[in-house]
């Protein structure tokens, strides 16, 4: 799956969606109201949202589950990690502003350059004739940054922002079951719980051991249980 619908003309930049990475498998926690903000504001209506938090807060998961979310409408969307405007950013932005989301990761790296500011204000304005929506997301709010362009910080700092949380070890549990559910899989509370005990905590490593679970327990057929589970962590440990 691209970043554009397959029912429009092709945009030139865009990087491939995750198929994990969709609303669905979002486990708010204490994000709930950047998950509600966002699924509101798919269908229409011109706006801006800023997502901020530590690596593994899932802001560029929301990001990209916001352009699932809208090519499954049948809109235009696109995703771009920031530093792809770094190089020749006017020539990247150009005609985004026919997109219905354009979500831009990391958009903080790009504060000081001021090619890339220029070229993003631009599109700002754009996005906002077109009634689009831009969302970005960054490792701090907006204001943090030092960007050398003040109408354009201004814009950004006018965005809907959220503060994003890391998951508790309550909120991952519920993450790693709700993860097993989308694939078909019964993931017991007790197992859960012994992965947590067990294994590398952040997000994107339970979820990579998730993916070796569901293989493993496929070709096993077997259930995941906690001595199933206790035997893949062991074989990982062995040279």
């Amino acid at each position: 799956m691209t970043g554009v619908s397959a029912r429009s003309a092709q945009l030139p930049l865009g990087v491939r969606l995750r198929d994990a990475a969709t609303f669905a498998a979002f486990e708010p926690g204490a994000n709930g109201a950047a998950l509600a903000w966002l699924q509101g504001r798919i269908g229409g209506g011109a706006d801006r949202g800023w997502l901020w938090g530590p690596a593994g807060s899932g802001r560029s998961h929301l990001l990209q589950a916001a352009c699932h979310a809208a090519v499954g409408q049948g809109l235009r969307a696109i995703y771009l990690p920031a530093g792809e405007l770094l190089t020749d950013p006017a020539a990247v932005l150009e005609g985004l502003e026919h997109c219905r989301l354009v979500a831009l990761d990391d958009l903080g790296h790009v504060a000081g350059h001021r090619g890339a500011e220029l070229a993003l204000f631009d599109l700002c304005n754009r996005l906002v004739e077109h009634d689009g929506l831009l969302l970005a997301a960054g490792s701090a709010a907006p204001l943090s940054h030092s960007w050398s362009l003040a109408d354009l910080a201004s814009r950004l700092a006018a965005a809907a922002v959220f503060r994003l949380r890391p998951l508790d070890d309550g909120a991952k549990l519920a993450a790693l079951q709700r993860r097993a559910r989308l694939r078909g899989l019964e993931l017991p509370t007790a197992t859960a719980r012994f992965i947590l005990s067990r294994a590398d905590r952040r997000p994107e490593a339970l979820f990579e051991l998730l993916d070796e679970l569901d293989l493993a327990s496929l070709v096993a057929q077997r259930r995941l249980t906690v001595p199933f589970v206790r035997d893949l962590l062991a074989q990982r440990l062995t040279p």
